[in-house]
């Protein structure tokens, strides 16, 4: 399925727009036969188990890079493989199955945070806040508005795919300006900007989880935390923005042209009126806002002052805190109560029924995450009890050091791995679940902290988000591009989105290398960016 578009198209009728067409055809293509992460993932626990009987039949190992005291180091300093298809690993599986799944990091942490934000969704206060934030800003700053808006929706799950794509297209056709345009502002900003936040969300205690199992082969007790990346997220947030900006605004815009009403699919698109946010939905953002406020001051002053209630009991200190440990509840107060206080005075939230019907659908919507944990959780026991992740870390990491391939050039090629692996498996977390325990323990022995390798991923994950159709809503923001333009085909609106992925891409690597390289700081609170620490 292809576009083809006006003659002064640029993406429907120049010769490299068709050879990129072919190539995001191609990926396509290559894309559909992987089966779903589900099926996935149960294929390669069974490959895994294969693979741990054939490496301990033939005696591969590896020398333990560990120091002497250390926990799990074999005596003789060597690891091994371990057989997983015989009798005792038959009987670990059998006994640890539902372990594996209950005490698999990320599941419980996702389902605290989303009880919140199922609040504050439920009572429509995000998606008031989206549209008050898009519809008032100024006309010279509509575009950076909604790619910063897309940005920020990743707090609420699906909503910016639902929600703000939509609208952005309504809003750049309300103003003469083509409404693909605003649609691509919008997409960029959702997907594309997928890791770029002011807040924390439900992906950053699921992403955190995965990465500190995959430490943990490596270092038995090593822990990351939710505000791991939380540093240089915010900072991505601004420079996302403004290049999603500039792309739409230099690149895409001119591109599409004057557009022209007679190519919509529905004519009554065109007539779509865009919904104002009313007097008592601002009132309810306005003491939703205050008693957010109220509680950031209240647990500031449990962890700003030198004895702060919520600091360190014994070195006094952020770090390993109570505060950041217990990071995932505050994310779910931070929504929970403006999100109640938003819907009491809205109307939206009753009763305490409502309350609960509200964390309810939120877990309803987790249905198929919670099948893909279970399986997960699986792969990553049986990565670490047959030492195949420790044994792949060590050759590589090896490897890596007998070439010389350190630093940011290392760095650099492992975000471009990311990339090109985001363009077969659209799934973030599935993603993770299947390469961090491979990358996550060979960087740590090149000497770089899980949580900077993370932020590396998050790069290569999310800039890539935007032209693969194996994004999980891609299908959705095709369907709502061809209301505006009936010929809008994959590859066309994969066209489309090229120029945000390779400016998020370029720019974004340039800002890590140059934040943890050249500055030296830190990507979240309390984040290392070598292992061991320095």
């Amino acid at each position: 399925m292809q576009g083809s578009g006006s003659p002064n198209s640029h993406y429907d009728s120049s010769a490299d727009s068709s050879r990129m067409q072919r190539f995001l055809k191609g990926v396509e293509w290559l894309g559909n036969l992987l089966p779903h992460p589900v099926i996935l993932f149960v294929w390669m626990s069974v490959l895994l188990l294969a693979l741990s009987a054939i490496l301990s039949y033939f005696g591969v190992s590896v020398i333990d890079p560990r120091p002497e005291g250390t926990a799990g180091r074999a005596e003789d300093g060597m690891i091994y493989v371990v057989n997983l298809v015989n009798g005792d690993g038959l009987a670990r599986i059998v006994e640890n199955l539902v372990t594996n799944f209950t005490g698999f990091v990320p599941l419980g942490t996702v389902l605290v945070a989303l009880l919140g934000v199922g609040i504050a969704e439920y009572s429509g206060m995000i998606s008031a806040a989206m549209r008050g934030l898009v519809m008032n800003a100024p006309k010279k700053m509509v575009t950076f508005t909604i790619v910063f808006a897309g940005i920020m929706s990743n707090t609420a799950s699906e909503l910016g795919y639902v929600v703000l794509i939509p609208l952005a297209a309504m809003i750049f056709h309300s103003l003469g300006r083509h409404p693909l345009a605003g649609l691509a502002a919008a997409f960029a900003g959702v997907s594309g900007g997928y890791s770029a936040n002011l807040l924390l969300g439900t992906v950053d205690p699921l992403l955190s989880g995965i990465t500190q199992e995959a430490a943990r082969i490596i270092d038995p007790t090593y822990t990351v935390g939710a505000e791991a990346n939380w540093y240089f997220m915010i900072a991505s947030t601004f420079l996302i923005s403004a290049i999603g900006y500039f792309v739409t605004e230099k690149i895409v815009e001119p591109s599409l042209g004057k557009y022209n009403p007679d190519d919509a699919d529905d004519a009554s698109v065109l007539e779509s009126e865009i919904e104002q946010v009313s007097a008592v939905e601002k009132k309810g953002l306005i003491w939703a806002g205050i008693s957010m406020l109220v509680f950031c001051l209240l647990l500031a002053w449990t962890v700003v002052p030198a004895d702060g209630i919520l600091r360190h009991p014994e070195t006094g200190l952020v770090a390993g805190s109570p505060f950041l440990n217990g990071i995932v509840v505050f994310i779910f107060v931070f929504f929970a109560l403006p999100g109640y206080i938003y819907g009491k005075i809205t109307g939206s939230i009753k009763n305490n029924q409502d309350v609960v019907d509200a964390m309810s659908n939120a877990m309803s919507s987790l249905s198929i995450y919670i099948v893909l944990v279970f399986f997960a959780a699986q792969f990553t026991a049986f990565f670490k009890w047959s030492n195949l992740g420790s044994v792949m870390a060590v050759s590589g990491a090896t490897f890596l050091n007998d070439i010389g391939l350190t630093g940011p050039l290392l760095l650099v090629g492992f975000i471009l791995i990311c990339g090109l692996v985001n363009l077969m498996l659209g799934s973030a977390s599935a993603q993770w679940a299947v390469t961090a325990p491979i990358f996550v323990p060979m960087l740590m022995l090149t000497g770089y902290a899980p949580e900077m390798i993370q932020a590396a991923y998050r790069i290569g994950d999310s800039s890539t988000n935007i032209i693969t159709p194996m994004m999980s809503y891609f299908g959705l923001i095709l369907a709502v591009a061809m209301r505006y333009k009936k010929n809008t085909g994959v590859g066309t609106l994969m066209a489309m989105m090229l120029p945000y992925s390779m400016m998020f891409l370029i720019g974004w690597t340039v800002l890590f290398c140059v934040w943890v390289f050249v500055l030296g700081l830190p990507v979240g609170p309390g984040a290392e960016t070598y292992y061991p620490a320095r």
